[in-house]
């Protein structure tokens, strides 16, 4: 697909460099990988990223249990470091845990198929291994924070132990969240405990504290699903879409540092990336360090904005430089028209090296145009592309690539038209009344999603309208459609097993750029039948009126939902009618002694 000639520049331009070859040359300065790896982390990190490794993939195992794999691991770095030539120490890394896994004799007690992965070959053992990670495992009890006090002293006393314990709490919960940010949250947890445990009051210091336990946890599961996203855009989309997006993201991010740099550090963030995704953390830790050292070493040509996060502990860094703000724009950046529209030559430049010419037009427009989402500069980087194509090859191609700036601009137009309007829709009527809309909407276009289903991506949606729409507007559509994406991913890739409809199908199988503006276009599915009348559908009973406001709003939705898989072609109007119908019959019935009786009759 010609698509993939605006990211496969990074394998073609001389100034960027691979890291796997890096990586080879540095191994053979290395015979032992794990020897390699433990004398850069050091023992308290390599200890914690392994039981963070571990916990990932035994999610059921005890602190203790995991411990003993950790003990194990560590003495063959030990062994490994005072001779690299010893047995087992030029395994590679991800070999290492997952032959010490395998060895478990009751492995299949516990885990069942995931026993059977054991018999496989490297790669395939490892990919086997993480099909079986579950996100958010309901056999794990919620996190109970023990009293304060106690806390304090097992901080004092066990330091190393209290937070050993953090990190397999939040690894074995969290299976796809990356061990950098799980080390980066066992700082912010160990921080506060060091400013609340000389305080008088822990408990209230604790819970005041920005960085209290309960937002570090919601924030674990949020990196976590931002990271899976992803991992999954690299293995469904592959390497050259992933890094299309992180170029555009971080030319809006850092509109100042040089374009070869980006190409650099998109490339690095790749390979990092992957390593993390394949659960190979020990790498991943250690790589991802030396990239933000990289980063910060260049802190003058980059931004001016990462200095205060280069200035904090290594684990801290990551998560600043991920929040900090864009970088100020350079003052007067030339309009990109003159270059890419009224140059006549445009086709000299853009035929004999395609790649270049377009990764360039990536980074240009990015860096003007911090407001636009990155999905959308994608889908204007490949309309761009398209219009070249066909105009390159005409007898007058700068005439036909003539208007392209008015070509351009649907993609632009489209954009915000869907964010001014789901905003304001938002801001005007509320959640209760966006989240109504969205049900119609999204019934309709894939009828034969469950109705609990349904409500949960309404929910979702709802967040992303409440999170994006209170935003300063520059920052609305970035949010809603990095936000939506992850929505709709998950919706495709549910879809791969259990497949919804056509329509859905045809979204889901376009590029990822290009799915969120064709979910948004999708109709009704004509091609449905809805199900045989089932009066049960609309039996609420008296439950109705003694259930909380929360949960009543919830059964109305239902309602709705049902209602319109029953009727998909019904108008707005005959929707509100007998939604404004039922509300007046649970305010009426539920006043009554006979509440069956009434609702019965009513």
């Amino acid at each position: 697909m010609k698509w993939l000639t605006l990211i496969s520049f990074i394998f073609l331009l001389s100034s960027a460099r691979s890291r796997n070859l890096q990586r080879t040359a540095r191994d053979a300065d290395h015979k032992s990988p794990i020897a390699h790896r433990f004398n850069d982390l050091k023992e308290e990190t390599f200890k914690g990223v392994a039981m963070i490794t571990f916990a990932q993939y035994l999610q059921k195992c005890s602190y203790d249990s995991l411990s003993k794999l950790v003990k194990d691991v560590v003495d063959l770095a030990h062994k490994c470091v005072a001779d690299e030539d010893a047995p087992d120490c030029a395994k590679p890394l991800p070999t290492i845990f997952l032959d010490e896994i395998c060895q478990i004799e009751k492995l299949r007690d516990s885990y069942g198929d995931m026993a059977d992965c054991c018999g496989k070959a490297d790669p395939e053992r490892n990919q086997c291994f993480l099909s079986f990670k579950v996100h958010q495992p309901d056999f794990i009890p919620p996190y109970q924070r023990p009293a304060a006090d106690v806390i304090c002293n097992e901080y004092k006393d066990s330091r190393l132990l209290l937070l050993g314990n953090f990190v397999y709490s939040v690894a074995r919960r969290n299976p796809f969240l990356h061990a950098p940010a799980i080390l980066g949250l066992a700082a912010e947890y160990e921080n506060a405990l060091k400013s609340c445990c000389p305080e008088s009051d822990i408990g209230a210091c604790l819970d005041a504290k920005v960085q209290q336990i309960s937002v570090i946890k919601e924030r674990a599961k949020l990196i976590g699903v931002k990271q899976q996203h992803g991992c999954r855009i690299l293995e469904k989309y592959g390497e050259r879409t992933f890094q299309a997006k992180k170029l555009a993201r971080m030319s809006q991010k850092y509109p100042r540092a040089p374009f070869a740099e980006l190409v650099k550090m998109v490339h690095d963030v790749k390979d990092v990336y992957k390593e993390c995704c394949e659960g190979d953390m020990i790498e991943c830790v250690d790589d991802w360090s030396e990239l933000v050292t990289s980063l910060c070493s260049k802190q003058d040509v980059i931004s001016s904005k990462i200095k205060p996060c280069c200035e904090k502990p290594v684990v801290e860094r990551t998560k600043c430089i991920m929040e900090v703000d864009f970088d100020d724009k350079p003052d007067n950046l030339p309009s990109l028209v003159e270059k890419y529209v009224q140059d006549k030559e445009v086709c000299k430049s853009y035929e004999p090296n395609h790649d270049e010419f377009l990764s360039e037009f990536v980074y240009e427009y990015s860096r003007r145009h911090p407001e636009f989402s990155t999905e959308l500069i994608m889908r204007v980087t490949k309309g761009y592309e398209t219009l070249l194509d066909k105009c390159c090859k005409t007898d007058n191609a700068a005439e036909c690539y003539g208007n392209a700036v008015e070509e351009l601009n649907k993609h632009i137009k489209e954009t915000e038209d869907v964010v001014k309007t789901n905003c304001e829709l938002f801001n005007t009527h509320g959640e209760a009344d966006f989240l109504k809309g969205i049900l119609v909407r999204y019934t309709k276009k894939m009828p034969q999603v469950s109705t609990d289903t349904l409500l949960k991506i309404g929910k979702k949606m709802t967040g992303i309208g409440s999170k994006c729409c209170s935003l300063p507007e520059e920052k609305r559509m970035s949010c809603s459609e990095h936000y939506l994406s992850m929505v709709i991913e998950d919706m495709c890739k549910k879809q791969e097993s259990t497949p919804i409809n056509d329509q859905v199908s045809h979204c889901c199988n376009e590029l990822y750029s290009y799915r969120r503006p064709c979910f948004t276009a999708m109709g009704v599915d004509t091609k449905y039948v809805p199900p045989a009348f089932d009066p049960m559908m609309f039996d609420f009973g008296d439950k109705m009126c003694s259930a909380p406001p929360a949960e009543r709003e919830e059964g109305q939705m239902k309602l709705l939902i049902n209602l319109v898989k029953r009727k998909p072609q019904m108008t707005e109007e005959q929707l509100n009618t007998i939604t404004g119908d039922f509300t007046a019959m649970l305010e009426k019935c539920c006043k009554q002694s006979d509440i069956d009786g009434c609702l019965g009759e009513e």
